[in-house]
């Protein structure tokens, strides 16, 4: 049982509204900074920035199937047979309204081009920024559903 217990990951992602995702796993793959970042267990110690991406778990549970959660930025620490992500907001595919996230991909591509138009290059960051969540989002949600 304890070498069981040496070859298990344990992923969690929380974010400041509590707990998104809490499950054991064999690897984890995060889009990190500088590209993207498997983990499995036994893996040393390290804290990864995040980009705005997918995050895919293969669980022990379930090791033909992976979870899909869009994570927005953040952080991930690996110590101790732990990934802990810490994003500003994270959704699980299964919970992700596609319809929602279409409708905020068409609102983030009309501000783009109003805040081009106007030339205002802070709005013009905020809505690619928003544009990049949705599609996040968006993508998340359509490989869970293949």
């Amino acid at each position: 049982m304890a070498d069981e217990q040496q070859d298990v990951l344990t992923v969690n992602i929380v974010t400041p509204d509590g707990v998104v995702y809490d499950h054991r796993a064999k690897l984890v793959v995060v889009r990190a900074v500088d590209g993207d970042l498997g983990i499995m267990a036994n893996h040393e110690p390290i804290v990864a920035p995040l980009q705005i991406g997918e995050v895919r778990v293969q669980r022990v549970d379930e090791p033909n199937h992976e979870n899909r959660i869009a994570v927005n930025g953040g952080f991930m620490e690996v110590a101790d047979n732990v990934a802990s992500i810490v994003a500003d907001s994270a959704e699980r595919a299964r919970d992700i309204d596609l319809s929602r996230a279409e409708a905020a991909r068409e609102r983030a591509e009309h501000k783009i081009e109003t805040a081009k138009q106007a030339h205002n290059t802070d709005d013009l960051a905020r809505a690619q920024v928003a544009l990049r969540r949705a599609i996040n989002r968006i993508n998340v949600k359509r490989d869970a559903q293949h």
